[in-house]
């Protein structure tokens, strides 16, 4: 075996023969030169060695999820993984900056030679989207066509491989191992529903006996609360749970919805604040993500306007779309519809607290 200390060369180590040379324009090719594209490619490649690095990240949150009980000190491993995948994406963003120096006129020099190639046969985004938790069901056609059709067998594959431990489900599985929903005679569901009746009922009679308000204004502003008591139904209704649920109207289970809730409105006890931490992380990355493909379409509507894709797609109106569908983690976004004032919450038994606190604040200091 090689003695592991043995000296390598800067340039051999990152393997700069292969990278430098990895850029071949397809316009010089046809003797027609056109000084944008070596931009253009560049530019893609290096979102491909970013989505590398993106896969090397989840995969390693999955490894960390993946197992029975996740100790609450490989939160935070998986807490830095993220913020290491939303610093990415800020550079995801950044790089169409870099893109649109390249005008509409640029771009018709090189453009004709690049069919039928697409950013849609990215390999790497679909495995990348898979393994976050992207459902086929869930995904906008190119069209008419399966997002696998540009690929063979083995990628296909692989691609339906990554998304069956997906990001999504472990962590929907990890919130309903919480074990703090349920607590001698504390039971969070209970608790949480008789504080939004009770604050509603003190808000609607808050609203009958203003003096301030006329009758058509306080008949408003209770048709405006009896619309917020609507949200809370995904919670304190069951039933309305599972027929939005069969709808399709949420995914997340029952009792992870309710972990997650617990999670927010107490994330200031030291034993949620990295749950709720690792939650905030994954609603920055599916954030991210929409942000990404949104400017996306914008750089291509202001690049090409209506023109179809290279790949056949509608172009602009496809890269819209996905941005507005492909969101993954909706359901952790909408938790915000369901929080309460903190004077609201219900307090938590003293027992309860004790194991959320850290023990030495409950310690005599002598």
């Amino acid at each position: 075996m090689e003695d592991k200390y043995s000296s390598i060369h800067y340039h051999n180590y990152l393997g700069l023969d292969k990278i430098l040379n990895a850029q071949d324009p397809r316009s010089a090719q046809f003797g027609d030169p056109a000084h944008d594209e070596m931009l253009f490619i560049i530019i893609h490649q290096v979102y491909e060695l970013w989505f590398k690095q993106v896969r090397h990240e989840l995969s390693s949150i999955g490894e960390i999820f993946s197992q029975e009980s996740v100790p609450e000190r490989q939160l935070g491993k998986c807490i830095h993984m993220c913020d290491r995948i939303i610093e990415i994406q800020k550079l995801l963003i950044q790089q169409i900056r870099v893109l649109e120096t390249m005008t509409s006129l640029d771009f018709l020099e090189f453009r004709d030679y690049l069919f039928p190639a697409s950013g849609f046969q990215s390999f790497q985004f679909r495995v990348v989207e898979a393994m976050l938790g992207l459902k086929d069901e869930d995904r906008i056609t190119y069209g008419g066509h399966s997002y696998l059709s540009p690929f063979d067998k083995e990628k296909q594959n692989e691609i339906l491989e990554a998304g069956k431990n997906n990001m999504f489900d472990m962590v929907e599985k990890w919130l309903e191992r919480t074990p703090f929903l349920q607590k001698g005679d504390f039971n969070f569901r209970d608790k949480y529903e008789n504080a939004v009746r009770d604050m509603i009922q003190r808000e609607s009679e808050s609203i009958k006996k203003s003096t301030f308000l006329d009758e058509a204004h306080k008949e408003m502003r209770l048709q405006m609360l009896g619309n917020t008591k609507s949200y809370y139904r995904i919670i304190t209704d069951k039933s309305y749970y599972d027929k939005l649920k069969a709808e399709g109207g949420i995914r997340l289970s029952y009792k992870a919805l309710l972990a997650a809730l617990l999670i927010n409105l107490y994330r200031e006890h030291p034993m949620l604040t990295l749950p709720y931490n690792l939650l905030q992380r994954i609603i920055e990355i599916d954030e991210s993500f929409t942000i990404w493909r949104f400017r996306h379409a914008q750089m291509v509507l202001r690049m090409l306007g209506k023109k179809i894709g290279t790949g056949g797609s509608s172009g602009h109106d496809y890269l819209a779309k996905t941005a507005e569908k492909h969101i993954i983690f909706k359901d952790f976004h909408n938790i915000s519809t369901l929080l309460i004032p903190r004077s609201e919450i219900p307090p938590l038994p003293e027992e309860l607290i004790r194991e959320l606190d850290f023990y030495f604040s409950f310690q005599s200091f002598e």
